[in-house]
């Protein structure tokens, strides 16, 4: 067995003991992989297609609205369900949670697609800071249009059904409902940025408008690329959406200067446009963030704002960029002296 396959082995077994051997820190496992998934989903568009966007929370707090709504849906009038406060007064079964939960996972997936693609078609007119200008408008926009949507609970939120057995166990389903999304969602990119769709991405990334003039129809890949990164969004919103059992529009679901912002940060850390970056980053991040609202209390976005900037001054790749320079072997990657040697003797 060679030492990748270790190492891919000693992750999986890991992810598998993690909450036993830390129950304590549970919930905070599955924050690290929420904030792996959005961070390369983050990265599908900024990092490996060159488009910035400011606005994927969209499809988070969106994911997190749908789900709620098939679930309440299955067994209740949503707007009478919403208007009473939700699940302090009406009572679900076992099988309308589960039910509900799988079926909204589905659907916040699925819509979250759809809603890309459409999106997509206005704002992927914009280049630059543009486009993250535009995307960011369309996640505040959102926000707001749903806090003063009366159908599913306005500005106070929506409660869902709390987890029907011990509580423990909820949080140890949750756990794995992140972990195995973010699983999924790694070996699905670690397989398209193989492929030709990958090339093209990275080719738009590069120069769109030579893409484009290599018979590459940038549009119809810049929106499956959006639809794609929704799709896990939407996924990771509809399990937080359970997870919290109450939830805002503003502070919760389409929280912009928060998850918004953390998602790109993470990318930016770990070093966007690489596999392994995001994950890295989101790590990092979140153990930073523990720490820094933990004992820097007050002083929190502070130490944040330094750490985006020494990343961005001294680690302009991010960290596995930096990682790739100085240990190219570790990545199966030519060292420079090598690559200077084949070029001289060229």
């Amino acid at each position: 067995m060679g030492k990748r396959a270790v190492f891919y082995l000693a992750l999986i077994i890991f992810m598998i003991i993690a909450p036993f051997v830390f129950p304590v820190f549970k919930t905070q496992l599955a924050t690290v992989w929420l904030m792996i998934i959005v961070a390369l989903t983050w990265d599908m568009t900024g990092g490996q297609m060159g488009y910035n966007s400011l606005g994927n929370i969209t499809f988070y707090g969106t994911g997190m609205y749908v789900a709620a709504v098939v679930t309440i849906a299955l067994a209740y009038d949503v707007g009478e369900y919403t208007g009473s406060s939700g699940g302090g007064i009406y009572e679900f079964t076992d099988g309308q949670y589960f039910t509900g939960m799988f079926l909204g996972m589905l659907a916040a997936g699925l819509f979250c697609s759809v809603v890309a693609v459409v999106i997509g078609y206005i704002t992927f007119g914009l280049r630059g800071p543009y486009f993250a200008i535009g995307t960011l408008g369309v996640a505040i926009a959102a926000g707001e249009l749903v806090s003063n949507w009366d159908w599913v609970g306005g500005g106070q939120g929506i409660a869902l059904p709390v987890y029907p057995g011990d509580f423990e166990n909820g949080k140890i389903l949750f756990y794995f409902l992140f972990a195995a999304t973010g699983v999924v969602l790694f070996l699905f990119l670690k397989w398209l940025y193989t492929t030709r769709f990958g090339a093209a991405i990275n080719a738009i990334r590069d120069d769109e408008e030579k893409a484009e003039a290599m018979g590459i129809h940038t549009l119809q890949y810049k929106l499956a690329t959006w639809a794609m990164a929704a799709f896990f969004v939407g996924v990771a919103g509809a399990i937080s959406a359970f997870q919290l059992i109450h939830f805002e529009p503003l502070e919760s679901a389409y929280q912009t200067i928060n998850l918004g912002i953390f998602m790109v940060v993470c990318a930016l850390l770990g070093g966007k446009g690489t596999l392994w970056g995001p994950v890295v980053g989101a790590i990092l991040f979140h153990v930073f963030k523990e720490v820094t609202w933990t004992y820097l209390l007050g002083w929190q976005w502070v130490a944040l704002g330094v750490l985006i900037v020494a990343t961005v001054v001294y680690f302009e790749g991010g960290v596995v960029g930096w990682l790739m320079e100085r240990k190219p072997h570790w990545f199966s990657l030519p060292a420079k002296a090598d690559e200077a040697a084949g070029d001289d003797q060229s």
